[in-house]
């Protein structure tokens, strides 16, 4: 009896058997992608003003994900300090001169430390949400999303998100507001396009801030609702009056001769920056 209560605040101190396994934040995922009009440039008729002043109206529109990657980064310039009560990304359960790495490694706080210092920072892949799945920009949809290897994560932050497009298509018209017009009455025009192949680059990949900690001081249920929106400005770098209409009336900008329309417009889709919602509570 003697050495069992000798025993007890060992156990309390190491926290290895009643804390391991237990996550410090459990994310529910959803991703909505929609083409959003912008209320000050309503031109009438469902038709946006471009900076350009030619109109523009989208009447289908899809975009395909691979996944999401929630990243977390960590080091980086030599002056970060270890401190074992609150473990970097990576780290968990901090005691007797180790910490417990995600990859169920036990690191010495040495070690940890000359990471930390050691000069530039790293990222490392927190969870990965497969996607793989076309979405109607029209429709906003939202769709619930599962997590690679698990949805319950270790003490970290997640500090960004890196977003796979592999595909977009898009039908609509345009118009010229201004007089002169540059061309008379409405053209149509259609583009697709998409990644071929399993190792093909995507067509463009996003990147857009987050702010999630995974710790013991914020609530552990992580709704995060990550949110793509593509607006008319992805439309404003374009020159439809160079945009070259196909024997069908119809400007496709697939076509050789309108490479340059699509590139521009693929250069401003590369810049948009996904959002998201965060609301936690508790399991």
């Amino acid at each position: 009896m003697r050495r069992f209560l000798q025993w007890i605040p060992v156990a309390l101190l190491s926290g290895c058997a009643l804390d391991a396994g237990e996550g410090f934040a459990v994310l529910e995922p959803s991703v909505q992608a929609a083409y959003t009009p912008l209320p000050r440039r309503d031109a009438g008729d469902g038709y946006q003003a471009l900076a350009s002043d030619f109109q523009l109206r989208i009447d289908s529109g899809a975009v395909s994900l691979g996944s999401i990657d929630l990243l977390a980064s960590s080091g980086g310039g030599g002056a970060t300090t270890f401190d074992p009560s609150s473990p970097p990304p990576g780290y968990s359960l901090c005691h007797n001169g180790h910490c417990h790495s995600d990859d169920g490694a036990l690191v010495d706080y040495e070690d940890i430390e000359a990471e930390l210092g050691g000069g530039g920072s790293t990222t490392t892949t927190v969870a990965n949400l497969p996607v793989d799945s076309e979405l109607d920009l029209l429709a906003a949809q939202t769709v619930g999303l599962t997590c690679k290897p698990d949805c319950e994560l270790s003490r970290t932050n997640i500090s960004s998100g890196s977003w796979s497009i592999t595909g977009l298509r898009m039908t609509g018209s345009v118009r010229d507001g201004r007089v002169p017009a540059r061309f008379a009455g409405v053209r149509t025009f259609r583009f697709t396009v998409t990644t071929s192949g399993a190792e093909a680059e995507p067509v463009a990949v996003l990147t857009g801030d987050l702010d999630v900690p995974s710790d013991r001081e914020n609530e552990p249920r992580v709704a995060l609702g990550l949110k793509l929106a593509l607006t008319p400005e992805l439309f404003d770098a374009v020159d439809w009056s160079a945009a070259e209409e196909g024997l069908d009336g119809v400007v496709n900008l697939n076509a050789f001769e309108n490479k340059a329309v699509l590139d521009a417009l693929l250069q401003k889709v590369g810049e948009v920056s996904p959002t998201a919602e965060v609301n936690r509570g508790a399991r």
